[in-house]
């Protein structure tokens, strides 16, 4: 049963990663294209972690973690270089 729940979650998290690369393309304006990146990085994470519960390792967790330390800076990184054209002050 646990089986059947996980493949339906990846599937839905799959297209839900799908629509925001759609987003990520067809964005009308930049910050559109800031929160969908941000949103592929969450559906990311989700599937690796997914992945992990279903081949039953722990490695995956430990770099959905590293995964999300990224994914935070370079959002983080992208908002800061759009709203003030620099990175570092």
């Amino acid at each position: 049963m646990i089986l059947i729940a996980l493949n339906i979650a990846f599937v839905a998290i799959a297209l839900s990663l799908l629509l925001a690369m759609i987003r990520l393309l067809k964005g009308p304006n930049t910050g559109d294209r800031i929160l969908a990146l941000d949103t592929m990085v969450v559906n990311s994470i989700a599937l690796i972690i997914l992945l992990g519960m279903r081949l039953g390792t722990q490695i995956y967790f430990e770099s959905a973690m590293i995964f999300a330390m990224l994914g935070f800076v370079s959002t983080v990184a992208v908002a800061r270089f759009v709203l003030r054209g620099d990175i570092i002050e």
